[in-house]
């Protein structure tokens, strides 16, 4: 009979999130086999098995890696702020990091199968990633990453462990440093107006056109002069204009002198700003609101019925 580890019960129980002991009972009954093991727990567990891998992880850190000129900018996410201050998790992030400035995976599941061993598992990133899940009892999982080699300078911020920020300069240290925090802080969403998402641009002209309707729509209810459609065309243009500026990084004023524009700044310190990369952890993730009451409504119906 196969001997049956720790390590493969902690692996069992962070891809099913089963008791451990029955883990350890199903990877017995299956003689080690890991994929049998897991089928036999839902066909056991039924629903139960499995939970912890989909439940939601819009927690998590941003972490990043910069050596001899090549960096990496990675999201690891988790359920819980609580894990987020683990030293196991924040160990695997950091290692992940640093895999992706070595290695140059191309994406999240390539990544997940270079080499790595901590705390007992392995021999992957991925593996360590399912023990880990299995040991702290959260699911956790690799998001986003980038990789910087362009062979231009990098400067690099972390506000705490959830902005993180890369800029891509030619130039002061201290100035792409500045700008780093400033993106943190502001988010721009384009270098330049010209660099802005067409479909932000859309969405932009869209809300103002929608005001303008509700303006004229207000004028006319009240009996007063509606606007003339040339008029109307230059505040949309002007509303989408001004929101052009506000979420260009060049066209922001610089948070740590705002007499003068971010572009104003770098010009005076001879610095040129190539790209930047910006990661809020979480952003874009829908996260779960638990609402406590029907919650413990639904456990006093579930309790009615099976007494």
């Amino acid at each position: 009979m196969a001997a049956i580890t720790a390590s493969m019960v902690a692996e069992l129980r962070g891809k099913t999130d089963a008791p451990m002991m029955e883990c350890k009972r199903a990877l017995t009954e299956a003689e080690g086999d890991m994929a049998k093991a897991e089928e036999l727990l839902r066909v056991k567990l039924g629903s139960k098995a499995g939970k912890a891998a989909g439940r939601i992880t819009a927690e998590g850190v941003v972490v990043c890696s910069m050596e001899h000129g090549i960096g990496a900018l990675l999201e690891v996410n988790c359920e819980t702020d609580f894990v987020t201050k683990n030293d196991s998790f924040l160990a695997l992030a950091n290692a992940a990091a640093a895999m992706v400035a070595k290695h140059e995976p191309a994406d999240v599941a390539e990544l997940s199968l270079l080499a790595y061993a901590q705390d007992g598992f392995g021999p992957t990133l991925e593996d360590v990633r399912k023990g880990l899940i299995g040991k702290i009892g959260e699911n956790m999982s690799f998001r986003r990453f980038k990789r910087f080699a362009s062979g231009s300078q990098l400067a690099a911020y972390l506000h705490g462990t959830r902005i993180g920020v890369v800029v891509e300069f030619e130039g002061n240290d201290a100035a792409a440093k500045d700008v780093a925090m400033h993106v943190a802080a502001m988010k721009p969403v384009a270098l330049s107006s010209q660099d802005v998402p067409a479909d932000l641009v859309a969405r932009e002209r869209s809300v103002a056109a929608a005001k303008a309707a509700e303006d004229a729509a207000i004028a006319t209810e009240a009996g007063k002069p509606v606007q003339s459609a040339e008029i109307v065309a230059k505040r949309i243009e002007g509303g989408v204009q001004k929101y052009l500026k506000e979420v260009s990084l060049f066209n922001q004023p610089f948070v740590k002198n705002d007499k003068q524009t971010v572009e104003q700044m770098l010009k005076a310190t001879g610095t040129t700003v190539k790209a930047f990369t910006l990661y809020v952890v979480g952003e874009g993730i829908e996260k779960k609101v638990d609402d406590f009451a029907a919650e413990v409504a639904a456990q006093v119906a579930a309790a009615k019925q099976s007494a």
